[in-house]
């Protein structure tokens, strides 16, 4: 049987049929040495459809735009070109770009982009093939903005994802967030990839997506990326990556070469490249961060304390002792971003948020099955555990929410750093397709922690330390009932609204076979949750500095700073003409403020009893 471009489009069950012979016969685009990268999407392998999908992004007059073709026949011209259509005009191309090898991807740069208008595209190939969506206008006008949260898409359940894709056509978010793991194709990233485009293709053409890949979408089923070293043992707990560069960035260009242009760009170790940026949509500012590219291994540097160099069991250890000098979470750069990022609300910001992989905590006890308990896992970000405050620190002076994924198990936490409840919240999204390795909130004693939530459906919220001795207070968990039953995995998504006006966020959390186009509204008990965003700073108020007014600013940037330290406590933009600081604890405070930056200084040696 052979595979084309129709077979897949039509039934991707056959795509990954390889008794097809074609992965024989296919060349070997990363050398003899892996034969099976990328095996499936080289050889003879096409028909009548050429492009699969594209996803896009625009801010600050830059419009970028990824395509994704099948696999060119040998002679197909390689480009792509990219036309639009304003009112009243007819179709124009505005970019040609190259259908790169392997990947068979292209990628177009459009700069003095308007984003004031909703404009439709199209990809074309050829004479006939094409893609069609909308480069959506930027919603700056909306007093709610709706980010759908999104990773962990089981490649064992292959087919579409009907459920899904209605639920979300019903619910029309500003923004699509896919976190990672949106194939376990491992050495086969193109053909995953196709097959993630084809499910999700109907919701990705006509609004901006951010896409970041983890390590399953790079062949692991862990990631350490240690500043792009090479991994060297099984597992790769020692850091680094397994498959060869060419490959990692064949990966990343995919998924991600359409983000706004990256922070600083200048690639790691190996010329592995980065991509971590800032992107706005209708005024939320949002920081895309990658959790895993910088992070420490944990193999050769903390003692073994179970069955794997990144799995403790030992009771009896004392988390402070694997939380040594030198290891890295965020890395320098990303640390150095987030705290720029955080004073920054140029562009229209208002609200702010940050995107990543996976999860600031343990929040999870059972690992892979209801009764294989783990006390403590080193591939999430509670480790290592300086490097998780220093970044939960910079997340709350920006009195932003954390969205992620990774984890298959849905959660809503607030994280502390010092004491419970002084860090900002952050939420975990459930698997879209939960087959791959299930997880559970289940305390050993089965009691809520202290502070539980009041009157919730849930037995186990409250205040617990995670087990890297990380204090977290949780607010909801989605645990699956029967993980070799579909309907009650718990598959699904969230969906987070920002509301500019009163500054507040509702996490919603929806089960996959939701019938939401059906009037359907019953999310998973425990959601939804609703936050003031200077509940993301959970300090307790000590006082009230002066109210800041800034003359012809209706709504200023307001930054306090401790004198004593000259530590940066946050900076926000006010809702209103007027802000009245909070602070802490007692001492001297200097306030600054400014239109898009806290770049005036309105009070110094401000004290407070």
């Amino acid at each position: 049987m052979n595979l084309t471009r129709r077979h897949l489009l039509k039934a991707t069950p056959l795509l990954f049929v390889r008794s097809s012979g074609i992965a024989a016969d296919a060349a070997q685009p990363f050398g003899a040495e892996f034969p099976k990268l990328e095996s499936l999407t080289t050889g003879e392998w096409w028909l009548a459809e050429v492009v699969c999908f594209a996803q896009y992004t625009q801010q600050n007059g830059v419009l970028k735009m990824s395509a994704q073709l099948f696999p060119l026949k040998p002679g197909e011209e390689r480009a792509a070109r990219l036309e639009v259509k304003h009112e009243g005009a007819d179709w124009k191309e505005i970019a040609k770009s190259e259908v790169l090898y392997p990947g068979w991807d292209a990628h177009f740069r459009v700069e003095g982009w308007d984003g004031s208008k909703s404009v439709p595209y199209r990809v074309r190939h050829g004479e006939k093939a094409m893609f069609e969506g909308l480069i959506r206008r930027d919603p700056v006008e909306k007093d709610v903005i709706v980010v759908a949260n999104m990773s962990c898409n089981s490649s064992r359940t292959i087919g579409p994802r009907t459920e899904i894709i209605e639920n979300l056509r019903a619910q029309d978010p500003d923004v699509l967030f896919f976190g990672g793991d949106q194939t376990y194709r491992h050495t086969e990233h193109t053909a995953g990839w196709i097959e993630f485009g084809l499910q999700f293709r109907d919701i990705i053409r006509d609004r901006p997506t951010v896409c970041i890949p983890d390590d399953h979408d790079v062949g692991h089923g862990n990631l350490w990326g240690e500043s792009g070293k090479q991994s060297s043992i099984e597992g790769d707990a020692d850091g680094g990556f397994r498959y060869p560069v060419a490959y990692v960035n064949q990966v990343q260009r995919q998924q991600s070469w359409h983000l706004p242009d990256s922070y600083d760009p200048q690639p790691v170790n190996r010329d592995v490249g980065v991509y971590f940026t800032r992107m706005l949509v209708g005024g939320i500012d949002f920081a895309i961060l990658e959790d895993r590219k910088f992070k420490s291994g944990p193999a050769g540097k903390i003692p073994q304390m179970g069955p794997r160099p990144d799995h403790i069991n030992d009771p009896s250890y004392d988390p402070k002792s694997i939380d040594l000098p030198g290891l890295e979470l965020l890395g320098k750069r990303q640390e150095k971003f987030l705290h720029e990022w955080g004073q920054n609300y140029s562009e229209g910001a208002q609200m702010k948020c940050v995107l990543s992989a996976t999860a600031f905590c343990g929040a999870v006890h059972m690992h892979g099955g209801v009764d294989k308990r783990l006390l403590a896992d080193l591939d999430c970000n509670g480790w290592p555990q300086a490097g998780r405050n220093r970044a939960l620190v910079e997340i709350r002076r920006a009195w932003a929410p954390h969205l992620c994924g990774d984890q298959h198990l849905a959660v809503v936490v607030q994280h502390g750093i010092e004491q419970f409840g002084d860090g900002p919240f952050s939420f975990t999204s459930p698997a879209l397709v939960n087959t791959i390795y299930g997880r559970w909130w289940h305390p050993l004693d089965e009691k809520a922690g202290p502070n539980p939530v009041p009157n919730s459906p849930l037995p186990w919220t409250g205040d617990f330390k995670d087990g890297l001795g990380n204090p977290i207070s949780m607010l909801a968990y989605a645990n699956p009932t029967d993980i070799q039953e579909e309907q009650q995995r718990a598959d699904g998504y969230g969906l987070i609204r920002f509301d500019k006006k009163t500054r507040k966020t509702t996490f919603e959390c929806w089960p996959r076979f939701a019938k939401v186009a059906d009037g359907d509204k019953a999310q998973f008990p425990g959601w939804p949750i609703t936050i003031a965003q200077d509940a993301n700073d959970g300090r307790k108020v000590h006082a009230h500095l002066p109210e800041v007014k800034l003359d012809g600013v209706s709504n200023p940037v307001v930054q306090v700073i401790q004198e004593a330290t000259g530590e940066i406590l946050y900076t926000a933009r006010s809702q209103t003409a007027t802000f009245k600081p909070r602070v802490y604890a007692p001492g001297k405070y200097t306030v600054k403020a400014g239109k898009d930056k806290p770049d005036t200084e309105i009070a110094t040696a401000v004290e407070v009893a």
